[in-house]
Parts: C-alpha cells; sequence; structure tokens
C-alpha cells in the first residue's frame, strides 16, 4: 500500500497501491572463504525511504555494489522499476541513481561545472541540464556556490554535491551509501533534510548507515544487516516490538566496564550488554525483578555504579537484542 511522508515509522495508509521500484531476492557474494553477503532480500516502494543499517562490515557496500549492477554476484536477482539489473544492463542502469562512500567529483571544477560534465555523460544538454543542475544544486543548498571551485569546498558540501549529481538525470532509485560521514553537523542535517524532500516527492531511496540516530529520523522502514544477513526489518515501531517485554537498562558506572558487561551478560533474564560510550547497557526481561541480580553482579566484576536509567528501547537496543553487542562496538 502506499506510503505517506511520515518518519515515525507508523504510516497512514491509502487504497492505492505503491509500486515496488526496487525488489532484491537472495542476493549473495564471496570473496575466498569469506561469504560477505548471505542471501540479502527486500524491497523498497515508491516514495520511500528503507535504511540499511549496520557496522562497517556487515554487507552494506557489496549489497549496494551488486543492486547498481557495479559488481557481479553469485546468486540472486535485483529488479529496478521492471527491469532486471546485471553489470551488462546499461539501459536499466539509467533508473537509478547512485551516491558512493568515495566522493565522486573533480577539485578543480566548480560545482556547476561538475554538474555539466556529468549531467552529458548521462546524456543531458542545453536547457533541460540547465534546469535539473539548478534544481540539484536548490536542492541540496549549493545555489549560492555554484560557480565556486570544489576544491574549496568543505568535506560536506563536497558530499552534497555528490547527492546532487546522482539525482542529475532523475532517476526512479536513489542509492545512498554512508552519505554523512565525516561531515559537520550543519552539512549532515542539509543532506537529511534533502534526502527526505525526496522521498516526499515520490523517489525511492535506499539509505545505508551505521548510525542509528539517521536510521530513526529518516526511515520508513530499516533492514538491520549484521554478517552479510539481514537479522530483522520493518518500521521502527515494528523492530522495537521485537525486543518484546525487555527493557533496556542503562548504567553509569566506573572501574572495569567491560569486565561488568560481560558479569551482567550471564545473569539470568538479561539478552545483550555492551558498553557504550562510557555506559553498560542492558537488554533484560521484566527489569524490577533481574535489576537486583545485574546490580550485584556488576559490582563484583569490579565496577562502580553511579546511575540507573531505565530508557525506552530504540534501533540501538534492538541490534543489541538481535546480535548479543551494541552497533557501535561492531565497528
Amino acid at each position: 500500500m502506499r506510503r505517506t511522508s511520515n518518519r515515525t515509522g507508523d504510516h497512514a495508509m491509502t487504497t492505492t497501491p505503491a509500486p515496488v521500484v526496487l525488489d532484491v531476492q537472495g542476493l549473495r557474494k564471496r570473496y575466498g572463504q569469506l561469504e560477505a553477503v548471505r542471501g540479502v532480500s527486500f524491497q523498497i516502494h515508491e516514495g520511500e525511504t528503507y535504511g540499511l543499517l549496520g557496522p562497517n562490515g556487515a554487507g552494506k557496500t557489496t549489497s549496494i555494489s551488486m543492486i547498481c549492477g557495479l559488481l557481479s554476484r553469485d546468486a540472486g536477482e535485483v529488479t529496478v522499476d521492471g527491469r532486471k539489473i546485471d553489470t551488462g544492463a546499461v539501459a536499466a542502469k539509467a533508473a537509478i541513481g547512485v551516491v558512493p562512500q568515495d566522493l565522486a567529483i573533480y577539485p578543480d571544477l566548480s560545482a556547476r561545472e561538475n554538474l555539466d560534465f556529468f549531467g552529458r555523460l548521462y546524456g543531458l544538454g542545453g536547457a533541460r541540464l540547465r534546469q535539473r543542475a539548478e534544481e540539484c544544486l536548490e536542492l541540496v543548498g549549493l545555489a549560492d556556490r555554484a560557480k565556486e571551485r570544489t576544491d574549496r569546498f568543505s568535506g560536506g558540501m563536497k558530499r552534497r554535491l555528490n547527492i546532487a549529481i546522482g539525482l542529475l538525470h532523475s532517476p526512479r532509485l536513489l542509492l545512498l551509501d554512508e552519505p554523512t560521514v565525516g561531515v559537520d553537523p550543519q552539512s549532515r542535517n542539509a543532506i537529511l533534510e534533502s534526502v527526505a524532500a525526496l522521498s516526499r516527492e515520490g523517489m525511492a531511496v535506499l539509505y545505508t548507515t551505521h548510525y542509528m540516530e539517521e536510521a530513526e529520523r529518516l526511515c520508513d522502514r530499516v533492514g538491520i544487516i549484521d554478517a552479510g544477513e539481514i537479522r530483522a526489518e520493518g518500521t521502527r515501531r515494528e523492530l522495537v516490538e521485537l525486543i518484546g517485554q525487555e527493557d533496556q537498562v542503562r548504567l553509569t558506572a566506573t572501574g572495569d566496564l567491560e569486565a561488568a558487561a560481560k558479569a551482567g551478560r550471564a545473569v539470568a533474564g538479561v539478552s545483550g550488554a555492551a558498553v557504550v560510550e562510557g555506559r553498560i547497557e542492558f537488554v533484560v526481561e521484566n527489569a524490577g525483578t533481574v535489576l537486583p541480580s545485574l546490580l550485584e553482579a556488576v559490582g563484583r566484576a569490579g565496577a562502580s555504579v553511579r546511575g540507573v536509567d531505565l530508557v525506552e528501547p530504540d534501533l540501538e537496543a534492538v541490534f543489541l537484542h538481535l546480535t548479543g553487542r551494541a552497533l557501535r562496538d561492531a565497528e
């Protein structure tokens, strides 16, 4: 069914079916003994932003490379806008816009000159190219810097120009691979706002990230990927409901936090434990019952607890529940 542009993860539904723009079935890729992608399957509808959330090395970039036809696959099938995609499907790839992790711009050209160059590669020219360049620069907030050489741009501005280049030919599907890595907060916010605007206009977006807060803010649905497999997918609410009656307990403590997390993990009723930014986070069943035993185990392991918080589960807690470790620890 058609999804509205609601970023809470709970979507109003109408009677009009939303077309499937991307259909991925059973993707597999092996490098020697390492199976980097193991049976990845998902769909993205028109006007939907789908997030692949997982740590570096989880298989996100390999999956995107196979989806856009840059990398051959060992098994599986990819269909974009009704057309099969493989490494030789040149015409079918025209429906895809790609924004890679590595910057794909020429530093000695201005922003506008970069767009002119890439636009011609897309087969654009004349008034149509000028119009699309202006629209894309406006969308990413670079219209006032169009004539400036890009070697003078900040890292965030270069990332935003990268997105503009991927949008020039008005693709049906936009693939963004970790587009906010290493950018300043202002540019990060501008990128997220630009992506949200594209979704509202009906574009299908595949967004890979290892930032939980980005996935929660931006994505209609999220696939949690780890070790080459999608462990779970759904809206934020659907994913959090996987935890069931479990609670997220956050301990502020000093001492040997890693040993304390290990000791707490052995307590009955604890399904996950990790040290995150100087805290110990646990996923537990019925915190009121388990907490006394948990605090005792943590104390015996050499940690001195300064504060205890019971927090609403989020996607970080879901990842912890599914894998037994925190998303940040998996980096």
